[in-house]
């Protein structure tokens, strides 16, 4: 289970937003360093992906875990091309698809809501229901195209 749309969109502005706060940018780090299959919006994710891999700090080949640039104008002149040249951020993204990056999300966008949103990134998947049992003429002519067609060895 992906974040949806809603959760997306909150988590990108407390991104673009809350990065010049000490209390935020070790948890925006964790979010950075997940893996981008968690957000389920498509253009979220594309935006997520421009932040992810435009604000890692270069580093040697070592296998050091990754870095973030997060902070002063560096990190605000990344956010500030995603918004207006929104064509690097991904194909046919608009100006409209980027808008609300760098806007606070608000004062009831607290921890608590960052554990949560981490639970719905990780979530495990519903269980699918178990198919229905084939009709019995269904399984009789597959069992009989089986026997007459012997797998080679």
């Amino acid at each position: 289970m992906a974040l949806d749309a809603e959760q997306g969109k909150i988590m990108l502005q407390l991104i673009t937003s809350r990065y010049e706060d000490r209390h935020w940018r070790k948890k925006i780090e964790k979010t950075l360093s997940l893996p981008q299959s968690g957000v389920g919006d498509e253009r979220q994710q594309q935006m997520f992906f421009y932040l992810k891999l435009n604000l890692k700090a270069y580093k040697s080949r070592r296998a050091d875990p990754d870095d973030w640039i997060l902070g002063g104008y560096a990190t605000k002149e990344v956010i500030d091309r995603a918004k207006f040249q929104p064509h690097l951020v991904g194909q046919g993204m608009t100006a409209d698809d980027v808008a609300f990056l760098g806007v606070d999300p608000g004062p009831e966008i607290d921890e608590a809501w960052w554990e949560e949103m981490l639970v719905a990134w990780f979530g495990a998947p519903e269980e699918e229901e178990e198919p229905e049992p084939e009709s019995a003429e269904e399984t009789a002519s597959s069992e009989t195209t089986a026997e007459s067609h012997p797998a080679r060895t």
